[in-house]
């Protein structure tokens, strides 16, 4: 059996969002999330972070193909978010714009997108203080 191994990819993009939910009253969205909470919003520079797990080619010792992988996270990602608001993307219809949530977006916007291998993780630096992974089910 080929050893098992797994490769992280960081990506970047910048994005606004409004910690919000419709299901709270005002009192209570400003009280749990306060400056976040910002009627216009409020921006971070966010890190994203990639992991693909799986066998090594036995010829190339690689997990996945890089240039396939970042042609794949650039167009279903980078280009998607970046220099947007998250609260006006479909995907956040029902979902507050938390770090945990774009965590979990982007899960399932690559989960069947890895052009080998399979997605392990996924990594979302919001600040210098807050970073968010989640793993999900890789046979989404």
């Amino acid at each position: 059996m080929p050893p098992i191994s797994s490769i992280t990819r960081t990506y970047f993009f910048c994005a606004a969002h409004r910690l919000h939910t419709d299901q709270l009253s005002e009192d209570v969205n400003q009280k749990i999330f306060g400056k976040c909470n910002n009627l216009n919003g409020h921006g971070h520079n966010y890190t994203i972070q990639v992991t693909v797990q799986g066998e090594l080619d036995t010829t190339t010792g690689l997990i996945t193909d890089v240039n396939q992988l970042d042609q794949v996270v650039q167009e279903d990602i980078v280009a998607r978010f970046d220099h947007q608001h998250l609260n006006f993307d479909p995907a956040f219809d029902n979902l507050t714009t938390t770090g945990e949530n774009l965590a979990r977006v982007i899960w399932g916007l690559l989960v069947n997108r890895i052009p080998s291998g399979q997605l392990e993780k996924i990594g979302v630096v919001e600040t210098r203080d807050n970073f968010f992974e989640y793993v999900g089910d890789p046979k989404q």
